[in-house]
């Protein structure tokens, strides 16, 4: 059997300056950077906040939150998600997500989503059935854009993954 070589590009816009952001991207932008005030980061102190613009001007937002052991901790993105799916689950879509970090008394730099945040961020994505746009502060300080999740995570798992399930599993 011969083998295939295949490429796979992500598409991302990388913007010089907020300036070059929408007004709802501004909003979500300084959103996510005040939300890392919140952070509870004591261990790494590494802040990190996330915010969601739902399509009625709501702004919900998520910080990173440590644990002294260590694993038990959870990052800023899925409290975001977590935090809104559990206490508005009937919520208006997601039109669009930022992220943003700092070290504890620092200044802002990169904020890239790990493996399982952005898992977790596509099955959001993929819930919804529609795009969620996300802001990014880059290593060169650059802000990227990205018009889809689904980019962060070209090779994810999904549910399409899993066997069916049988009757007995689904009933509560």
């Amino acid at each position: 059997m011969a083998s295939i070589s295949r490429q796979q590009l992500i598409a991302y816009e990388e913007l010089d300056s907020t300036a070059d952001l929408s007004a709802d991207e501004q909003t979500i932008w300084q959103a996510a950077r005040d939300a890392t005030a919140h952070s509870y980061a004591p261990y790494s102190g590494f802040c990190v906040g996330a915010a969601l613009l739902l399509a009625d001007g709501t702004v919900f937002r998520g910080t990173n939150q440590e644990n002294a052991a260590y694993p038990s901790g959870l990052c800023a993105e899925r409290t975001a998600l977590f935090g809104l799916a559990a206490n508005q689950p009937n919520h208006a879509p997601i039109v669009a997500m930022a992220v943003a970090a700092r070290p504890a008394g620092g200044d802002f730099g990169p904020a890239l989503p790990c493996g399982a945040c952005r898992q977790v961020m596509l099955e959001y994505e993929t819930r919804q059935g529609q795009p969620i746009p996300l802001l990014l502060p880059s290593r060169a300080g650059t802000i990227l854009r990205f018009s889809t999740l689904a980019a962060l995570m070209p090779f994810n798992f999904s549910a399409d993954d899993l066997p069916p399930a049988s009757p007995a599993a689904t009933q509560p």
